[in-house]
């Protein structure tokens, strides 16, 4: 005849384990309290739309520059960058950098190629009227 005994503890175990459960779910309370000086008041004002017009993409073709060197592309007066990227092309290079400028308006691409003093660097920006 087989041994229950295992067995016998294994639901021994599972029924305490659900009592647990149970006692934890009954302690929980049933809805999440509300602020006082919420409730009645106005939901917040929805934002306001933004001008999102004349997509442009702009792009600027590989160079070989030192490694380093900061390649930068710029959006036409009036716009600013929404986006943009930049590749490192070459033997083992690693591209080190691509961000937007400080003021917005453009995209900045850098890197590095280990064993040579320049790296090849194409850089894009994607433009648009921003409000």
């Amino acid at each position: 005849m087989r041994n229950r005994k295992p067995l016998a503890i294994a639901a021994a175990t599972a029924a305490v384990g659900l009592a647990g459960l149970a006692t934890m779910a009954l302690a929980a309370p049933a809805t999440a309290s509300v602020p006082a000086e919420s409730v009645g008041a106005a939901a917040p004002a929805a934002p306001a739309v933004a001008d999102f017009t004349g997509y442009q993409l702009i792009k600027l073709p590989n160079a070989n520059v030192p490694n380093f060197q900061r390649r930068t592309v710029r959006c036409p007066a009036g716009k600013k960058a929404v986006g943009g990227g930049a590749e490192a092309q070459g033997n083992q290079a690693v591209l080190v950098g691509s961000f937007p400028t400080d003021d917005g308006t453009g995209w900045i691409g850098l890197g590095r190629q280990p064993g040579y003093g320049d790296v090849g660097i194409s850089v894009f920006v994607i433009c648009a009227n921003v409000s």
